[in-house]
Parts: structure tokens; sequence; C-alpha cells
């Protein structure tokens, strides 16, 4: 009942954000295309407005626990990879979708429920080498030429239907470009096939054990078969997966067997797939799973804990979690950030701290050691250090709000404003954006002013534009 439920929420889920892509993505104005014009600018385009359009209406992943590792494992992939004419980038959307996708341009997207899904690092991997394959191969492109006319808004809306997929993202697309055109909202049969060829070859190259894909596949394929859903979002667009595994596997039986057994360490896979499923999972589901004696499993247990308002039971999983793995970064940031919305700043201070010369790229803990900074008046250094998480977490609406309040406070009320700005945009509060907007509009004075102003205005107008678009 669970997964039929989880995959419900899915299925709901992308239905819902295939269909405001349609409603967005169909307004761009018109440029055309025309035979065999799909060049590598245009799918530069597509990709960034695609991006652009994803990070306007959905809710980013910025831990750099989960972000950074994504990031790592798609590095790894790329080196294997032929030099490509485009930078590849990884984000993590906070959704329950067994699902990852690769977008022309580069742009590649894992959503939460497949890392909370899967049980290996190299299956994950496997996913996202098929998934660069089919941008590296051009199968977007190759099938978007095969149209006699198209507009970038129509080129925009098939990506949406390939890499959205299922009944809801193709039914609405095919509406909206016409029956004649439908065909280029799905990969054929010969395109998985030669992602999966290529992709394999992409997953050994960068060490990784090449049962991997086949390990991914099947996980995808038994969670949509518990879902009860007959055709679920996945699989639709990545049709005939059972003999794609049985071909898969054929393949891999030739390869020799220090290939065939590599070994591959899981500890940053699990703890990621800990952290997100003690942030986002069902919380009894969640306490089952951190059951365990073990640092990360208390850890979750206090995270889970917490988000129920079991303060003492928290207090009591983040103490056994600290016992157990007292030198664990992830773990003492948790703990610091547990103790710091309790209120105990020195434990917080103390803990935080620890973490972060630990992990000096933890920008999470960084970021509650400035509030707990800010909290203590001590304005200044707390500045410093909201100024640099933002250099590497630009988007994120929380640390723009702390960092906006305290300037405010400290009497800095023009930079308060356009952090206040940046923290609504970022949030998809449309109102609040445009109200702080204008207010920092009205507050410039200097030049340097000005310089931030602008900057931030370019920002807004590009989030504005897609959001009024019918």
């Amino acid at each position: 009942m669970a997964y039929r439920m989880f995959l419900a929420n899915r299925l709901g889920a992308i239905a819902l954000l295939c269909l405001f892509l349609v409603a967005q993505l169909w307004a761009i104005p018109a440029q055309a295309f025309y035979w065999g014009g799909v060049t590598i600018k245009d799918e530069k385009q597509m990709g960034r407005k695609f991006d652009l359009m994803i990070r306007s209406h959905l809710s980013i992943i910025e831990d750099p626990e989960v972000s950074l590792y994504v990031k790592d494992v798609l590095a790894r992939l790329v080196k294997s990879v032929p030099p490509q004419p485009y930078e590849f980038k990884s984000a993590v959307i906070l959704n329950n979708g067994l699902n990852a996708f690769a977008v022309p341009g580069g742009y590649v997207y894992v959503l939460t429920g497949l890392v909370m899904n899967l049980d290996r690092e190299d299956e994950l991997a496997g996913v996202l080498s098929h998934e660069l394959a089919h941008v590296t191969l051009r199968h977007v492109a190759a099938r978007l030429e095969r149209a006699q006319y198209l507009t970038v808004g129509s080129l925009l809306l098939a990506v949406a239907g390939i890499a959205i997929g299922g009944p809801a993202g193709g039914a609405v697309a095919v509406g909206a470009l016409g029956a004649s055109q439908s065909a280029m909202l799905n990969y054929s049969r010969i395109d998985e096939n030669e992602a999966d060829h290529i992709g394999l070859q992409y997953l050994t190259a960068a060490k990784y054990s090449p049962s991997g894909m086949v390990g991914g596949f099947k996980v995808l394929r038994q969670k949509s078969w518990m879902s009860g859903i007959s055709i679920p979002t996945y699989l639709s667009t990545h049709p005939d997966l059972g003999d794609r595994i049985n071909g898969l596997q054929a393949r891999i039986a030739t390869m020799p067997a220090a290939v065939r057994d590599r070994k591959q360490s899981n500890s940053r896979f699990i703890r990621v797939k800990t952290l997100l499923w003690a942030r986002y999972g069902d919380t009894q589901a969640a306490l089952q799973r951190f059951s365990g004696k073990d640092g990360l499993s208390a850890m979750g247990r206090g995270i889970v804990r917490a988000r129920s308002n079991d303060v003492t039971g928290a207090s009591r999983a983040f103490d056994e979690a600290l016992a157990a793995s007292p030198n664990d970064p992830l773990i003492l940031r948790e703990a610091g950030i547990f103790h710091y919305r309790k209120g105990d700043m020195a434990r917080a201070s103390g803990l935080l701290t620890r973490a972060m010369k630990l992990d000096p790229k933890d920008y999470m803990a960084s970021f509650f050691y400035a509030r707990y900074l800010d909290e203590s008046g001590n304005q200044a250094q707390a500045h410093r250090y909201y100024d640099e998480v933002l250099r590497y977490v630009p988007e994120e609406s929380e640390v723009h709000e702390a960092y906006a309040r305290s300037l405010g406070r400290s009497g800095r009320t023009f930079e308060a404003y356009v952090h206040m700005t940046y923290s609504a945009m970022y949030a998809h509060d449309k109102k609040q954006s445009e109200r702080h907007f204008e207010k920092a509009k009205a507050l410039a004075r200097s030049d340097n002013d000005r310089r931030l102003l602008k900057r931030l205005e370019t920002a807004y107008k590009e989030r504005k534009e897609m959001w009024n678009q019918k």
C-alpha cells in the first residue's frame, strides 16, 4: 500500500509538472527552425530555458551532502564520455518520482525518489549513464529534426514530453503539438537500445560494475509492479524494459570477470539515502529503516523525531549517533542544527565548528554557524559566512532570507531588500518578489547599489518571464 501511494503521488506530481511545462514553454517567442536546423547552439538554448523553468517552479535540493554527491557521480561518468560541446550540470529535484532525465545542453536531473529507492551507487550511475547516452547521441535533436517546421516553444515542449514522459506528459504534449508531430515525444526502441549500449560503455569505462545498469532498471520495474500502476511514467518513456534487461545481461556475461565483479563503495550513497529518507520519507517507514545502532541510523532517527516534534526522542537519538560516530561531519552537522533549533547555542556552536573543520565544503554547517553568530550579536562575522555560503548555493532561499534579516538589523536596508527579493524569488513567491524588488529599487543610492540592483534585475526578469507566461 505504501508503494502504491508513493507511485500514485509520483504520477500526480509529474503530471502537474508536465502541465505547467506545456503552459509555460508553449508561450516562448517563436524562432523558426527548418529541416536539419537543430544546432548545438539551439540545444544549449533549449537546455538553459528548460533548466530555468525547472528552477522557477520546483524545489531543488541544495544540501551539499546530496548535490555534491550527485555531481561527483555524474563527473565520474562524464570523464568516460568522448569530448562534448556541453558542460554537463546536475540538479536534484525534491520529488517522489523514480526517475532521472537529461535534456539537450547537458542538464541532468535526478529526482529524490530515485535515490531513496535504489540500493547501490552503481545503480544510480547506471541510470545516469543511460541518460547521458541520450544526450551525447543527440536523440532529442534527431527526433526534432524530422519535423518540417518548429518553434523554440514546440522544441521545448517536445523536450518536456520526452523528459517527463508518461501518459500525462505525452498526452498533453501531443494535444498541444498535434498528432503529426507526436512521434517526436518518445524515444524509440532503437534509441533506447542504443542508449543502453553506449551507456553501458560509459558505465564500465568509469570503473563501475556493469550490473549497475541492470540493477537500476530492475528496481524501477519492481517498484512499478508493486505500485499496481500498469503504465508507470518512467517505463512508458523507456519501453521494452524486460527485453532490454535480458539484452544487457547477455552482454555483461561476455565481459571479463574482473569487470563483472567490480566492487563499489556505497558509503556516500548510503549517507545520502539516509539523509533523504530522514528528511522527506514517511515517518513510520523511515523509523523502520533506522532501527540500527550505527551512527547514521541513530542520526536518521534523530531527524525523523525532530520532524515529529519529539524533542526528547530526537535529543536521545542524536546523543546515540554522536557516541557511535563522534567524528562524522554529517552527524556533527545534523546534531548541531538540532541543538541550534532547540536553543542550545553553546552546544550547537561546538558541534557545527567541528563539522566545518572536518568538511569545509559543508555549506549547510557554515550557514547555521552564521545564524549562531548572528544571534550572538556578531553580525560582521556572520555576514562573511553568509557571503561565503551564497558563493556556493546562490539560489538557496533560506540563506538569502536569514542574510536579509541580519542586514536589516545592521541598518543595511537596501541590501536587505535585495536579499529578500532573491529569497522570495527562489521560493517561487511572485507577489513578495515584486514587492521587495520595488523597495530595493527605491532605496538604491550609490554606484555599488546600482550594480547590485542590475544583477538582481537580470535574475528577477528571467524568473518573472517564466512566471507570467500563460
